[in-house]
């Protein structure tokens, strides 16, 4: 499925949406800002390697859990929640694909204390005088990708972030404005809730 590589084997990528006045956020900026989310909802658009798009809608809930819902034709979504990251695909009615949530991208963005100065993981920090892109990867895993994360400025916003996969492909996800006056349950995030919906015990006797 395309929607895992850009969780998986790379990083979160965010659209450079930054103006001509934008100044360089500095890490400490930038972790009091996504440490700031807290509850939030926004629209999304994934260029995929081979160009397709995807679009669907994304919903935070720090710490820990977000939910990609992707819109028709795909039939896919994406849970974090209970220290998990959860592949669902919607067509089929098996359980999903599950990964520890500290080993995917997502980790930098919904850990309970963001600190990205602190964070070895953080190898690039830099500003091309509209936008400032963090870039980060694993150090003791380089082969597992990297992800860039693109922020504007006036105000801070985490506009889009790019997945680089270890074999050097690159997955897009552009984000709009993040609304944070949505009320999310935490059922939105209850990832065997989720299993027991789409793939059901049997029983066979």
């Amino acid at each position: 499925m395309k929607h895992l590589s850009f969780l998986i084997a790379s990083g979160l990528g965010l659209a450079m949406a930054g103006s001509a006045s934008a100044d360089k956020l500095t890490l400490d900026e930038i972790s009091a800002y996504l440490q700031r989310i807290g509850a939030a909802q926004t629209s999304f658009t994934q260029i995929n390697e081979d160009n397709s798009i995807s679009t669907g809608t994304l919903m935070i809930k720090r710490p820990g859990r977000a939910r990609f819902e992707y819109d028709p034709p795909e039939a896919a979504l994406v849970m974090a929640g209970g220290g998990q990251i959860a592949i669902f695909d919607l067509k089929s009615n098996e359980p999903p694909e599950n990964y520890p949530l500290r080993k995917t991208p997502l980790w930098v963005i919904l850990e309970r204390n963001v600190n990205l100065k602190n964070r070895d993981m953080v190898v690039g920090h830099s500003y091309d005088g509209e936008v400032t892109t963090v870039r980060a990867l694993d150090p003791k895993n380089p082969d597992r990708g990297a992800i860039e994360m693109h922020f504007a400025d006036n105000p801070v916003r985490l506009s889009q972030w790019v997945i680089q996969d270890g074999s050097g492909s690159e997955t897009t996800v552009v984000l709009g404005d993040l609304d944070h006056s949505v009320k999310l349950e935490n059922k939105l995030f209850n990832i065997t809730r989720m299993t027991n919906i789409v793939a059901p015990e049997r029983d066979d006797d």
